[in-house]
């Protein structure tokens, strides 16, 4: 039985890489089912193993990102790694006639480009409890080279300086003991209508 926050616009999750993101929204969608979704983004890059058209991503060729792009058909989109990715307007409408509320995990560009176009959306950023704390977490994962440890906690420091900015995010959670973050997702998540 769906359980839907009095605010049904999009809420967009965003954070440094690390920081639990993940965690949290599943705990959302476990702890609330049929109520939220996931945005799937679309992207250029080959399906991984055990990925999932759909499920994981919406895999499109080049030219029909390209295709789709100009048509405005996206919210934000990016390029990474010489991959693009994006999200698509249609899926959010998709999901949102559905009745459930879309959230979305995205990066910082991607941020700026949902709220440059004025699409009506939450923004929560989910901050780690300190600098140290990340660096601990990102090194403790063990996938990452050193070179790709510094990067991203390099592209960490760059979001932790924007989520300062104020007005950006309506709401920012740390990450510092899970449990207490989630209840303060939730919180904001199912806050009344003012």
């Amino acid at each position: 039985m769906a359980h839907l926050p009095p605010d049904r616009r999009p809420i967009v999750i965003s954070g440094p890489s690390g920081v639990g993101k993940g965690t949290l929204f599943k705990m959302l969608f476990e702890r609330h089912p049929e109520t939220f979704a996931l945005s799937v983004s679309h992207t250029t890059r080959s399906p991984r193993p055990g990925e999932q058209h759909g499920v994981d991503y919406h895999y499109v060729s080049k030219e029909e990102f390209v295709d789709l792009k100009a048509k405005d058909g996206f919210v934000e989109s990016a390029t990474f790694g010489g991959n693009m990715y994006g999200t698509s307007k249609a899926t959010i409408e998709e999901q949102s006639a559905k009745g459930k509320v879309v959230v979305l995990d995205i990066e910082m560009e991607g941020v700026k480009q949902i709220q440059a176009s004025k699409i009506p959306a939450r923004f929560v950023f989910i901050a780690p409890p300190s600098e140290e704390e990340l660096e601990r977490r990102l090194r403790g994962r063990g996938t990452d080279k050193e070179e790709a440890v510094l990067k991203r906690l390099a592209q960490a420091k760059v979001e932790l300086d924007y989520s300062k900015t104020p007005g950006v995010h309506d709401k920012i959670v740390v990450n510092k003991d899970l449990e207490t973050a989630y209840k303060e997702l939730e919180d904001f998540v199912y806050a009344p209508l003012a």
